[in-house]
């Protein structure tokens, strides 16, 4: 079952908001679509993220898709371990393999709880 004290997109982020920071990954149903995945690029620290536009890219032997942001902030951390470890995004998508955090100063109004990015991922097939 996903976290029910995470928000999610359509596009398959998620973010957990605490004290106006922000934890940002992907959520297990983009993993599992994706498959051997073999790269990923991050954001450097004191970036900036914009709702809706790509602040990444995750690669598989399929194919490559851009991560788009639920918010719009300063990035303050990046998981550099991730990129030589993305089975963790497998393993532990809402723990170990968060993405990056920022410092949030606006938020998307289409983020979706649990329960409604559920309904969304069956939607889609």
């Amino acid at each position: 079952m996903r976290p029910t004290d995470c928000k999610y997109q359509k596009t398959h982020e998620w973010c957990k908001i605490q004290n106006g920071i922000a934890t940002i990954g992907i959520t297990d149903y983009a993993v599992s679509h994706l498959s051997d995945l073999v790269f990923l690029d991050l954001p450097a620290k004191g970036g900036s993220v914009k709702i809706g536009e790509s602040f990444g890219e995750i690669e598989s032997v399929k194919a490559v898709s851009s991560l788009y942001s639920p918010l719009n902030g300063e990035v303050i951390d990046s998981n550099k371990d991730l990129p030589d470890n993305l089975e963790w995004l497998a393993q532990e998508p809402f723990g170990k393999a968060w993405m990056i955090q920022a410092k949030v100063t606006a938020t998307s109004p289409d983020l979706l709880d649990a329960a409604a990015y559920d309904a969304h991922c069956k939607a889609e097939g």
